[in-house]
C-alpha cells in the first residue's frame, strides 16, 4: 500500500485532470496569458500539453501553482 500524503494538495490529481480543469475554466487563449508556454498558443490540445508538462518541470510547476490558486480561490467555493 502507497504511503498516504495528506500535506499534498495535488495528491491524487491526474496532470490529465488537472490541465482539463483548466482548460473547461479558462479556455486556451485565457490559459496561455496567465502561463507564458507556446505548447498553449500554438495549436493547443491536451495531448500536446501533457506531452511538454511531463517533461518540463518548471512549465509543469507553473501549472500546478496556477491549478491551486484556482482551487483556492474564495470565489471558486
Amino acid at each position: 500500500m502507497p504511503p498516504s500524503q495528506p500535506n499534498n494538495p495535488l495528491h491524487g490529481i491526474t496532470l490529465e485532470a488537472l490541465l482539463t480543469e483548466l482548460v473547461q475554466r479558462y479556455g486556451w487563449p485565457e490559459l496561455a496569458r496567465r502561463v507564458n508556454i507556446n505548447c498553449f498558443k500554438s495549436d493547443p490540445s491536451i495531448k500536446s500539453s501533457l506531452k511538454f508538462l511531463r517533461r518540463t518541470p518548471w512549465a509543469r510547476k507553473e501549472v500546478e501553482e496556477l491549478y491551486l490558486r484556482l482551487k483556492n480561490s474564495p470565489w471558486n467555493r
